[in-house]
């Protein structure tokens, strides 16, 4: 895998892991006090800046609010400047930042607050109102008195935490359970950002566009802290809309993107995207969930300047794990690459046993970067690590070079007539029918089948159930194709565009359905 370091000027190799979160802002600081570091609507903030107003929230958060070093400070808000100007302040004061999803609401929303035991909460003021009786709540922006505010006036703060302290408990996406708070350190999160700084070619003179929630660990944690770190000029908006996109890169403002493959295929989708010119997008990252192959293959027709890469990981390694890069696509474009800098991977058995190359297993890791456990959880932090390893619960075969490629995840493999089946394969396939606009595979109860293959289908166009159980049949072994096609107008997703297999399964799964 090529490295992101020659030509950079950014931090030397070394620089990264032996530091906090919120050193790493300081340095760039040091080096490029007047760069623009971030903006966001009508604001913009040089590092200069920014570093000045990380530690005046520091202050505001220990000695105006009267929080205590190691207090969970939960965040509620949408995307802005502030939202990362109360993290960085959080690591700085020597507190816990919990991000939380904005989508989130009533027992939802109480479990994270409950479970994380945060002292406080950072509350967008359109969102507060959701926010259960008993937390005390502040505005984040916005409102008179809001925390943003509060950083007007410099104040001065002595930073007393260190590599090993927590920085965040960044709460799984709950796709299968309930979620959990993985406990993550400023050393893991150092580690996980020089590993995303190399394996990513991030520079300082990139223009990263930061669209998705930066609750979510990869766009925190992956993007906007790593190019911070490096010194890049970074633009955080609202949300992923293909319009303002378009108009970023083609204003030559933006020319970095992360995006999970639900978003670009809404852009590939999107009417204006065979007309705008888009030849300034020069890094494209996708991750989060599984990008289907037929969709990625599209992207490339339009864009063969675009060079792509394939992020995967989970919250509990910070979250990336393996990264894809643009030179490696050739010939194995349904892979999620090798393992970045500070991570081994393996592929193992139920018992925890290497299998060989070209087998399917469960992958675990052993890293740095990953999270200390569960917090408030050891039975599932002993189930997740075992002899030093974490099990990360996807299926995955490992070829003779080191490239993984997943299958699925372990829960969603489908045992179908006592043949297990895994449901990218029969995505990849449906997506390659042009009346499909999305595909998710599940198994539903079945008495003949155990679980019977099933495709929920968001249609583009006239298509019906025989058409795509024909055209899956004609390229799938016969117990892999559907049994069932349901369509829908949209599939359930959580912020970060992963499906959540789960709410179809019980959706569709009940009795008489």
């Amino acid at each position: 895998m090529t490295s992101a370091r020659a030509g950079q000027t950014g931090p030397a190799a070394g620089a990264v892991r032996d530091n906090t979160v919120d050193g790493l802002v300081h340095d760039s600081a040091r080096r490029v006090p007047d760069r623009l570091a971030v903006r966001y609507a009508g604001r913009a903030w040089t590092y200069g800046e920014l570093d000045a107003a990380v530690t005046t929230g520091a202050a505001v958060l220990r000695e105006r609010y009267g929080l205590a070093a190691g207090d969970r400070v939960a965040t509620y808000a949408h995307n802005s400047d502030a939202y990362l100007l109360a993290f960085l302040a959080c690591a700085r004061a020597g507190l816990t930042h919990v991000p939380v999803n904005q989508n989130l609401t009533g027992e939802d929303l109480a479990y994270i607050l409950d479970d994380s035991g945060s002292t406080l909460v950072l509350a967008d003021p359109g969102l507060a109102g959701r926010i259960p009786d008993g937390y005390p709540v502040r505005p984040l922006r916005d409102a008179p008195g809001s925390f943003l505010d509060g950083l007007a006036e410099p104040l001065p703060f002595e930073p007393d935490r260190d590599q090993g302290s927590l920085a965040q408990l960044l709460y799984t996406s709950g796709t299968t359970a309930l979620p959990k708070g993985a406990m993550m350190t400023h050393r893991a999160l150092a580690h996980e950002y020089e590993s995303a700084i190399e394996a990513l070619d991030l520079a300082e003179e990139d223009r990263p566009l930061h669209s998705l929630p930066l609750y979510h660990s990869a766009q925190m944690h992956v993007f906007l802290l790593p190019y911070l770190a490096v010194g890049a000029r970074n633009t955080v908006v609202d949300a992923p809309v293909a319009e303002q996109v378009f108009d970023l890169v083609e204003a030559g403002e933006a020319d970095s993107l992360f995006a999970p493959p639900t978003v670009w295929i809404g852009l590939a989708n999107h009417p204006q995207f065979a007309a705008r010119e888009l030849g300034g997008l020069r890094k494209a990252y996708y991750g989060a969930s599984i990008m289907p192959v037929p969709v990625l293959e599209r992207l490339r027709d339009r864009l063969p300047g675009l060079a792509f890469y394939n992020c995967f990981g989970q919250s509990e390694i910070g979250p990336l794990a393996t990264v894809l890069g643009p030179r490696e696509h050739e010939g194995r474009m349904d892979s999620c690459g090798r393992p970045v800098r500070h991570v081994e991977a393996k592929v193992v058995d139920e018992d925890g046993k290497d299998v060989p190359d070209g087998t399917a297993g469960e992958v675990v890791y052993r890293s740095p970067q990953l999270c200390l456990g569960y917090w408030n959880d050891p039975a599932a932090t002993e189930r997740a690590f075992r002899d030093g390893w974490f099990r990360s619960g996807d299926l995955a075969v490992r070829d003779a070079e080191g490239y993984f490629t997943v299958v699925d995840r372990v829960k969603d493999v489908i045992n179908s007539g006592g043949v297990l089946v895994a449901s990218r394969q029969v995505e990849d396939v449906l997506y390659t029918h042009p009346g499909v606009a999305e595909a998710a595979v599940v198994g539903l109860p079945d008495e003949r089948w155990i679980e019977a293959v099933t495709a929920v289908v968001v249609p583009r166009g006239e298509v019906t159930e025989a058409e795509l159980m024909g055209y899956a049949r004609e390229k799938l072994a016969h117990f892999k194709a559907p049994k069932r096609v349901l369509f829908v107008d949209a599939l359930p997703r959580n912020a970060s565009g992963k499906i959540l297999k789960r709410e179809l399964r019980d959706r569709f799964g009940a009795p008489g359905r």
